[in-house]
């Protein structure tokens, strides 16, 4: 098994990249996916937030109300790490279930936003970075989200750093030009992780 990190800022084509590596056969393992499954109605993890945060980030339907967390949290870095020591280690958790479900010889790939800031990228035996500049990502979740740019610019500034990010890869995966182009990248780092 071949266990792989891929990061990337918010909008810089991760999950694009994560898609592309599925289809050439990876196993891909979702942190975005996996953060909103341990919160999900019913979970402890959703009461632990409850707990923490208040009753009022609850949806009418009982479900987390991921907007309004998201503007208590990417506001205020207390309240960011209060949710991160909250929902980092039931997701993590889910990671070690998911990989030691993986077929053997399966290159696995840890899609996780936050690798950078976990301090976890040396437990890697490779860590793919898809790359944007920061103008980029604040341009694209104004246009594509339909976020506010303030809004957008408080989110990158939230995570890690491009160069704090650019410092713990193995292969930078520039995603400035086309789908094509960023393809291309893909299918060349795929070809050397899984060369045997």
């Amino acid at each position: 098994m071949t266990r792989v990190g891929l990061t990337g800022g918010i909008a810089s084509g991760k999950s694009t990249v994560s898609a592309i590596l599925e289809e050439l056969g990876a196993v891909v393992i979702d942190g975005d996916k996996l953060a909103r499954e341990v919160v999900e109605r019913g979970t402890p993890g959703l009461a632990a937030v409850v707990a923490e945060f208040g009753e009022e980030l609850l949806t009418p339907e009982g479900d987390l109300d991921r907007a309004a967390l998201g503007k208590v949290v990417f506001a205020d870095e207390g309240r960011r790490r209060a949710l991160e020591a909250i929902v980092h280690p039931l997701v993590f958790e889910r990671y070690a279930a998911l990989e030691a479900s993986a077929p053997e010889g399966a290159l696995v790939v840890h899609d996780i936003p936050l690798l950078a800031e976990s301090g976890r990228a040396d437990t890697f035996d490779a860590v793919l970075v898809v790359d944007v500049p920061v103008e980029t990502q604040v341009e694209r979740m104004v246009r594509d989200r339909g976020m506010d740019r303030a809004d957008a610019e408080a989110r990158v500034a939230a995570q890690a750093t491009r160069e704090q990010r650019l410092a713990i890869a193995t292969y930078v995966l520039d995603n400035t030009g086309t789908l094509e182009d960023l393809r291309d990248r893909v299918l060349a780092v795929h070809a050397e992780l899984t060369a045997s």
